[in-house]
């Protein structure tokens, strides 16, 4: 691994694979360890529809609210603890396309001639454009894993009403849904998608930037996790405030 360079403002830069290599890395581990967490949206969420469809059509509902925890706690107890991370593979795939993705795409812009400034300074107008820009297309491309990732969830809504599964895998799910819908089908709810990608990098990814440039410009604090973690916390302020 070669070691950083520094650009005009002195910030010093990884290479575009190392940078490609460590963000994939760092989302999948963050992935991994929060994955029950969305699992357990999507249950509870999947229970809500098929207790209002129960209910409007005179019926019992399937499955009882039991909350995030109990939820959670049922699903490792009836189903095996493996079964809270059913759907992490194409989750995996997800973040090393979509963050891989989008850093990459938001460095090559800010570092671009269209990005700095003669000064080598990256106006905050144009960090907003390119962190809408770059979150807008690695969300786009990582879709089809979405798609892949909400199917496989989705198998839990089956097991309540009682009927098989339609997917094994990741795999199969995605040659499922390429057999069904062709090309196209693999990008069906991409635009919403985008839409929120773009939003919650507007608010991290230029945040988190704009921040840490800051602090390394203009404090003697030095480009280490120290700084990092700063930015950081102001990006994911600013993100969970919009």
């Amino acid at each position: 691994m070669r070691e950083p360079r520094e650009d005009k403002t002195g910030v010093p830069q990884w290479p575009r694979v190392t940078k490609f290599i460590l963000s994939a890395c760092a989302a999948t581990v963050a992935e991994l360890v929060t994955f029950p967490l969305d699992l357990t949206k999507t249950r509870l969420q999947i229970q809500g529809e098929a207790a209002a469809r129960q209910r409007g059509s005179g019926g019992a509902a399937p499955g009882a609210y039991r909350g995030m925890i109990r939820t959670a706690w049922g699903i490792a107890r009836e189903e095996g603890p493996r079964k809270l991370w059913q759907g992490a593979t194409p989750a995996i795939y997800r973040h090393i396309v979509y963050s891989g993705g989008r850093m990459l795409a938001y460095e090559q812009f800010r570092e671009s001639r269209v990005g700095r400034n003669e000064d080598g300074s990256f106006p905050l107008w144009k960090a907003v454009f390119g962190a809408v820009l770059s979150g807008a297309l690695g969300q786009f491309l990582a879709s089809p894993t979405d798609l892949v990732k909400v199917q496989m969830q989705m198998e839990g809504r089956r097991r309540l009403e009682g009927k098989p599964p339609r997917v094994r895998g990741a795999y199969h799910a995605f040659v499922k849904i390429l057999s069904e819908g062709g090309i196209r089908g693999l990008w069906a709810g991409w635009v919403p998608n985008v839409q929120r990608a773009a939003l919650v990098n507007l608010g991290d990814l230029t945040t988190y930037d704009t921040v840490k440039h800051f602090l390394l410009r203009n404090t003697s604090v030095p480009d280490n996790s120290a700084c990092h973690a700063v930015a950081r916390s102001g990006g994911c302020c600013y993100g969970n405030a919009g």
